[in-house]
């Protein structure tokens, strides 16, 4: 029974680590899942929450760093950037009216739902923009600097 405790434990903090996205709750599922296996090989609960906290701290102190270090963005480790990296910086065409609420976007093929980066500013069919960042599934998107005098927004030069 205490391994089940723990096994529903792992997997809650499994779970919780999906919308963190810290790197941090995980470690502790690590945990939760070795003091699992020590219960089921027989363990008494004190033991249990020793090896939960010893692998917890340990992979908190020791394996986190290391994944957060080999996690680094492309563009800061000098690798080519690739999933949502590779496309903030891309060209798209404009296939429904773009602004702050609304409007879509064709960028190397794919469609994407797009919100214009300056909630002022608005973009009509068939106008090129650039992306300036991904939002989950939508683009922020500014004029494109090269079919329009201005360029980028401060900051994005």
């Amino acid at each position: 029974m205490d391994a089940v405790f723990w096994i529903v434990l792992g997997v809650l903090l499994a779970v919780a680590e999906i919308f963190t996205t810290t790197l941090f709750l995980i470690m502790f599922a690590a945990g939760a899942f070795a003091a699992a296996g020590a219960a089921a090989l027989g363990a008494p609960v004190a033991l249990q929450a020793l090896v939960f906290a010893v692998v917890s701290a340990l992979s908190v102190a020791l394996v986190r760093p290391v994944i957060k270090r080999h996690a680094m963005p492309a563009l800061e480790s000098g690798d080519q950037p690739f999933g949502v990296e590779a496309i903030e910086g891309s060209s798209a065409m404009v296939l429904e009216p773009v602004d702050a609420e609304r409007g879509l976007v064709k960028i190397d093929g794919e469609l994407w739902t797009a919100r214009s980066y300056d909630a002022t500013r608005s973009y009509a069919v068939g106008e090129r923009v650039q992306v300036i960042k991904v939002r989950g599934a939508t683009a922020l998107v500014w004029q494109d600097e090269i079919s329009t005098p201005g360029g980028l927004p401060e900051g994005k030069r």
